[in-house]
């Protein structure tokens, strides 16, 4: 038998603010178990879970595992202005002219993401 993968942990300064965050934008919710304080936070999503878990420690350095998130109802540039909305940052624009690329965004902490094309565009191309 083969294993499965139940949650991506995220190190963070404060669990329940980037769970928050998260769930915004997964389209989901914080786990009712958890609240403001707690050392850690759990967002369920479709196929692995995103647990958040509070460390003393700041991040420093590049990302060495990050999320591609891939939008199911609109475009990735509307996605993208989504998530500038919600407390993202834009920290690497790699967008082509021809429709084509990805865009890298920080959550509110820092830690990198990339939002790719949605399936739709990817089939238009």
């Amino acid at each position: 038998m083969s294993s499965l993968v139940r949650h991506v942990t995220i190190d963070c300064a404060d669990a329940y603010a980037l769970a928050t965050f998260w769930a915004k934008v997964l389209g989901s919710k914080v786990s009712d178990d958890d609240r403001p304080g707690d050392p850690e936070a759990l967002v369920e999503s479709e196929g692995a879970g995103l647990l958040f878990i509070q460390v003393p420690e700041p991040k420093v350095v590049k990302n060495r595992v990050h999320l591609d998130i891939q939008p199911q109802d609109r475009t990735r540039d509307e996605e993208v202005e989504r998530l500038l909305a919600l407390g993202a940052k834009l920290v690497g624009d790699h967008r082509k002219p021809d429709g084509t690329g990805w865009a890298t965004l920080a959550d509110p902490e820092g830690n990198e993401f990339c939002v790719e094309r949605s399936k739709a565009e990817r089939a238009g191309s």
